[in-house]
Order: C-alpha cells, then structure tokens, then sequence
C-alpha cells in the first residue's frame, strides 16, 4: 500500500470507528459508504487483522475488535498531531485562519461588539465566526476556538474560566407601567413576563417563577407571557416595549450602558446568580498554536474590562 493510500485508508478507518458507522465516516470524508467500506478492508488485508466485528443480526453499528480498539487512541493522535503541524504552517501563511465558534446570543449582544479591537490588535488573522447553537465537535469541523456556556466541563476540551453571571429583571425605560423609572410591586402583576428559552432543558437554569419566589413576589401568577429560545431576541423583544425580561448580566451589559434597557428593581438583592459561566474553550493539543493563545488572551483581557466597567 503506497503512502497516499495508507493514511487515506487510516482517516477512513478513524472516521468509522470514531461514528461508529460507514454512512456517517463517509458523511464527513465526503465520500460514498461503500468507498469507506473498500478503504477499511485495503487496510484489514494490508495488516492481515480484523478492525471490526462482522455482526450476523444485520445491525448497522460498527464493533471493534480487541486490536483496533487498543491502536485506536495512537492512530488519533498522530492525526491530531498532523492537524497541529498543518495549522502551525497555515499561521506562518500571510494570512492565518482563525475559526471560532460562539452561541447566535453571545455573537450579538458581547463578541461582535468587541471583536474589532482583536482584529486591530491581530490584522494577520483571518477571523471566521461561526454563530451556531448546538454544540460542534472541534476536531471534526476544525475549530479553532470557542466560547461556552455552562459547568466549565466537556469532554476532549480545556476550558479556561472567563465570566460569571447574575440574572434580573429590565424593561425599556418608556415601558408605561414605570413611575419615575421603577416598577411598583402591583404594577409587576399586570407585567408581560419574556421567558428565555434558549436552556430550556437545564433545571439549574432560574425562570421567571424561581426569581419571583425568591424575590418575594410569589403571589404573582408566571404562566403567562411571551416566551423565545434566544437570549438576544428576549433582550430585543424588551427593548421594543413588548414586556419584561429576565436578563443575563453578561448578555444585557452594553443594552443597561447605552440606556436601551434599565431595572426597574433597584435593590441589587434581588439578583440571582448562576451556577454556570462563560469559559473560552479549545483542544488541549492546540494550546500552544499561536492563535488560539492570541484569541484565549484576548478574550480573558476583554472579560476582565467588562468586569472592571460593571
């Protein structure tokens, strides 16, 4: 087997055991299932080994053999160490790529506000945003970069602590149940409540009935309102009147500064802080890649900024 052929052969086997599947290997080599299939058996008659176990009950899941399994994580990482050493020749490139995924939200309302102070201070790094709610899978799309939210923990990656959070009540300041720019316990009954969806499914995450029970307001009914699964949209929806929000701290800090959104609720008491936060996360093997170095610094100093102007 010639050198082209060996490492097309090994992606192919990588691929399918890493989904578990030949339609989905061959998915993401671009390429028919029936070419992933032909590429595993040039290197199982190559090797003269078995890679996967032939199942008799015609499921289509993918089993590996004891051999394959074991020679698994060093065949991986040596294609992971072939992506660093082509990204590492990419930055020497005139223009360097630089792929970062972030949330639609946190695009909107904290990155691209700022982002042009990182293509100030780095003119040579191409940046690509990719703004996509669902979790990516770094290596698979060559991701550089990311920002996440959550309990700082995902498999395969390092994350690096960037900001907490609190979460509160705004209003666009000509909301018409404001009187001299707070809002009246009895007033807040007759409030369209805006409920963000967007973490729906975490039961960590403070609703609209956890804050009015906490802050003293339980007599007030929760099950009405306008609900959306976008932060930003919750934010937007407030600032055009349409009601009351329960906003992040991080996500509503530039509509509060410009006067776009105010709280109603001036005792700071009634904040109710988060279990989770924002953390800049990578590959651990892309740590020392100068970009992502670049990209991590930059963002831990704009956190800190914003911390510091709160």
């Amino acid at each position: 087997m010639t050198s082209p052929a060996y490492l097309n052969a090994l992606r192919a086997f990588e691929a399918a055991a890493r989904h578990q599947s030949f339609s989905a290997a061959a998915a993401e080599l671009n390429v028919t299932p029936a070419a992933v299939g032909q590429q595993v058996r040039n290197l199982e008659s190559w090797l003269g080994i078995a890679l996967f176990m032939r199942s008799s009950s015609g499921s289509a899941r993918l089993m590996l053999t004891d051999a394959a399994r074991a020679a698994l994580p060093d065949i991986r990482e040596g294609f992971d160490r072939l992506s660093i050493g082509l990204a590492r020749l990419k930055d020497a490139s005139v223009h360097a790529g630089l792929t970062v995924t972030v949330s639609p939200a946190f695009a909107s309302k904290w990155l691209l506000p700022r982002i042009e102070r990182f293509q100030h201070a780095y003119p040579t790094l191409d940046v690509l945003l990719d703004t996509n709610a669902r979790s990516v899978d770094f290596q698979v799309e060559q991701i550089d970069v990311g920002v996440r939210y959550g309990a700082g923990k995902w498999p395969g990656l390092t994350a690096v602590h960037l900001m907490d959070e609190v979460i509160f009540p705004v209003c666009s300041p000509d909301f018409p149940l404001l009187e001299g720019g707070r809002l009246a316990a009895d007033a807040l009954a007759q409030c369209t409540l805006i409920h963000d969806l967007s973490m729906a499914n975490d039961r960590d995450y403070p609703t609209w009935r956890m804050w009015l029970d906490a802050s003293g307001f339980n007599q007030i009914k929760s099950d009405h309102g306008l609900r959306i699964n976008n932060s930003a949209s919750v934010l937007q929806a407030a600032i055009d009147g349409q009601g009351l929000a329960l906003a992040r701290s991080v996500m509503v800090r530039d509509d509060l500064a410009a006067g776009r959104l105010i709280r109603p609720f001036a005792d700071k008491g009634l904040d109710c802080p988060l279990t989770q936060a924002y953390y800049a996360v990578y590959r651990p093997e892309c740590s020392e890649l100068p970009k992502v170095q670049a990209f991590r610094d930059w963002l831990l100093a704009e956190a800190g900024r914003a911390a510091s102007e709160a």
